[in-house]
């Protein structure tokens, strides 16, 4: 079992100075695979205080030199691409194949961006041609409390701490510790492409109670939090009273809505792109809103595709879903499955209980739900598991008011041939990022909600500019 007991904190690997050791549980096997400490308060402090008196010099940096540390970054990063895998795959469940490709491959793509991005982005700018000596100048926040989840581990320490490197802040990483291991090595990397002391520190801790001492710090200037609803109401609560800036990813309940002029790829590509890292995603395609025109079929082919999506060990090769994280979530997921069940919807694939013959580890089957309404419980929760919900409609308009009758805004997806109608269906969804026929958002487009899916955007030149503040200045001396 490794033992991860020290945090990272200016620039040195050091003893906590209180707190408790916690198990890191692998869900293929529920056996215990690692140990980390749980920061104090003590820990906090000073974690914060050399972020605090690091922040002057990093400011000071030239963008080019900030940059040029982070290009050094990637190659390490790119060098211990197999390892961070392996540690991705054993503490929160992903199949190695997709740990190698999607997980590290996430932070990889984002790291990247960033770069392209803050080679192009210009911190000291005028005003406009009409008054050049009034400048628009980027400045850094400050000292960043950075707390990011499990799921997608790299996707998000990447786009927090990269695109706050470069902006000039100094931070406290507090990855979540159900997948700790993978920020521990992250700050391997950090310390060997050379940044000074101070500018990232890490603590391995619990919301409740290192997350919370980071929010409601007097020294911390900026929360950037993915993780549930629940959690950054708390945190906006919290920061309220130092008037912190607070940038918040939240959860998502996206609908997938289905025409019947969709391309014929469509239905398989919405059933797998719910199943894909057991359904663990805020912005996965949670449910799928058909046209009458094709539902039935649709509802029997999607059947078939979750009823032909493989279950086993994240440390196994090959093409299957794994483990949702751990027994907190698969119990919350077998009982959002009965309540379906319960409520009326047809179950047509999956079901309650694990896949046959997994008896250990915390897996479950692909489930789809048909027949079902966006009153019903499994169309309003965010389930955070392999279970998808399949709800009818007829016309483009109830399309658009089943889609945006929810509490969420992240994402939302359109399948339709028709250009014209695809548009008009962009325009009108209530959420952050809307995708249609398959097109994945070009590299460096911003990644970010509505309503209670958050505010703020990653990636590109926006997750630079959500680390910053804006100073206008009259006068520059040209």
């Amino acid at each position: 079992m490794i033992e991860k007991r020290q945090f990272y904190i200016n620039g040195e690997w050091v003893d906590p100075k209180e707190g408790k050791d916690l198990e890191v549980i692998d869900p293929s096997t529920e056996d215990p695979c690692a140990v980390i400490s749980l920061a104090g308060q003590a820990d906090v402090d000073a974690a914060v205080a050399a972020a605090k008196a690091a922040f002057p010099g990093w400011m000071a940096t030239p963008p080019e030199e900030r940059i040029a540390l982070v290009e050094k970054f990637l190659e390490i990063y790119q060098e211990r691409a197999e390892e961070m895998a392996k540690a991705i795959s054993t503490e929160m469940g992903a199949p190695i194949a997709l740990a190698r490709t999607a997980q590290v491959g996430a932070g990889l793509g984002h790291t990247k961006n960033f770069i392209r991005a803050a080679k192009a982005f210009e911190f000291n700018r005028p005003l406009g041609d009409h008054d050049p000596n009034t400048r628009i100048v980027y400045e850094p926040v400050g000292v960043c409390a950075l707390i990011t989840p499990w799921n997608w581990p790299m996707n998000q320490i990447t786009l927090k701490v990269i695109a706050a490197l470069i902006a000039g802040c100094t931070m406290v990483l507090k990855p979540s510790e159900e997948s700790p291991l993978n920020a521990l090595l992250f700050a391997e990397m950090i310390d060997a492409a050379g940044f000074p002391k101070g500018v990232f520190n890490l603590l391995n801790g619990d919301g409740a109670g290192t997350g919370n001492a980071l929010t409601t710090h007097a020294d911390v200037d900026m929360v950037s939090f993915t993780g549930s609803t629940r959690a950054g109401r708390q945190i906006s609560i919290a920061a309220a009273e130092t008037l912190k800036r607070v940038h918040l990813e939240l959860g998502g309940k996206g609908a997938n809505v289905i025409f019947d002029d969709a391309d014929d790829a469509a239905v398989k590509r919405g059933v797998l792109h719910m199943m894909n890292n057991s359904g663990q995603s805020c912005n996965a395609p949670s449910r799928m809103l058909v046209q009458k025109g094709i539902y039935d079929k649709t509802v029997e082919a999607a059947a078939e595709i979750a009823s032909k999506v493989a279950v086993g060990s994240a440390h196994e090769d090959g093409k299957h879903i794994g483990p949702v994280v751990n027994a907190t979530q698969f119990e919350k997921i077998q009982d959002l499955i009965q309540k379906g069940i319960d409520e009326g919807a047809r179950l047509v694939a999956g079901g309650t209980g694990k896949p046959e013959g997994m008896n250990r580890g915390y897996f479950v089957k692909p489930t789809v739900f048909a027949d079902a309404n966006n009153q019903m419980t499994i169309a309003r929760e965010e389930i955070f598991g392999p279970v998808l919900t399949i709800i009818p409609f007829e016309t483009e308009e109830e399309a658009v008011e089943i889609a945006n009758d929810t509490p969420y805004g992240l994402t939302n997806y359109v399948q339709t041939q028709d250009g014209d109608k695809a548009n008009r269906m962009a325009l009108k969804l209530r959420s952050g990022m809307v995708e249609m026929n398959g097109k994945p958002r070009g590299a460096g487009a911003p990644f970010g909600g509505m309503k209670m899916s958050g505010n703020g955007r990653e990636g590109g030149v926006w997750g630079l500019e959500d680390f910053m503040e804006v100073k206008a200045v009259s006068g520059w001396t040209l």
